[in-house]
């Protein structure tokens, strides 16, 4: 197991499993963090502020020994993507697995930061109110059933018809704390999950609010274009089969990066492969 992790390790990367084999130069490192025309790569859509968290969060990790690197990696048992996901090798052994999310501005941050029990008891209230509602508005408006079953205590009811704006009101409660349930929950199910070791939110300095950083997560905070880390991560520790499926998904990630810059495209490492494969 060793030799195969060392050798996932090697391919992954150039100049292999050595901490500082993925150093930047100082050219490299010499360009700014905020002109977006040093950014080609960027999504669509994304800042050049976001960008430039990325780019420093990077070299934070490679140089905490973090050689291993790649950002948008798919995370195992999940359905998110890391804005950036460092190993760590450590010798024979298997390494630290580290995932880094950076967030440039407060909706952003707050949208992945809710608390699934909280949310969940304020869904179960909402739902309570319309049953209360809709049992009301059955007996005050009769006209409202719709005859579409064949017994009464199952016909639906057209209760917009009256737009009843407090009954309005609680079905867009109910929507709004569905979506944050199942979609505004990010940092604490990449933790249940247990999809890294450790976990990072990278944030500029203004804005860094303590009590706002995730439980179990480390706070790195950009200050004159260099990240400081104002608060140390809860180590968790995730099964043997997670991190090797972390540092593929990294190597793959890094892959389709390599293969945009070469302009290789699916269909040329399908024809590659038929000539290959008669």
């Amino acid at each position: 197991m060793a030799e195969e992790l060392k050798s996932i390790v090697s391919a992954a990367v150039p100049g292999g499993s050595h901490p500082k084999a993925n150093l930047p130069t100082a050219a490299e490192d010499s360009g700014s963090y905020t002109e977006p025309v040093r950014c080609p790569n960027r999504k669509r859509g994304e800042t050049a502020a976001h960008v430039a968290l990325k780019r420093l969060a990077l070299l934070w990790a490679q140089s905490r020994g973090y050689s291993v690197c790649a950002f948008e990696v798919q995370l195992p048992r999940c359905r998110f993507r890391a804005d950036l996901a460092a190993y760590r090798p450590n010798g024979k052994e298997i390494g630290t697995a580290a995932i880094f999310e950076c967030k440039q501005a407060f909706p952003d941050l707050r949208r992945d930061n809710g608390c699934s029990a909280v949310t969940a008891k304020r869904l179960e209230k909402a739902f309570q109110r319309r049953q209360v509602l809709e049992k009301n508005l059955r007996i005050h408006y009769p006209a409202l059933r719709i005859p579409d079953s064949l017994f009464s205590d199952f016909d639906s009811h057209n209760f917009a018809a009256i737009e009843h704006r407090g009954y309005a009101r609680v079905l867009r409660e109910l929507s709004a704390l569905q979506n944050r349930l199942f979609d505004c929950t990010k940092f604490e199910r990449l933790i249940r999950y247990r999809c890294a070791n450790l976990f990072f939110l990278v944030v500029s300095n203004r804005l860094f609010r303590e009590p706002e950083i995730p439980f179990g997560w480390g706070a790195l905070i950009e200050s004159e274009g260099e990240l400081v880390l104002v608060r140390k991560p809860l180590w968790h520790e995730g099964t043997l089969a997670n991190r090797l499926k972390l540092l593929e998904r990294i190597a793959a990630a890094g892959t389709r990066l390599l293969n945009k810059q070469s302009e290789i495209t699916f269909d040329d490492v399908c024809a590659a492969r038929n000539r290959a494969c008669p």
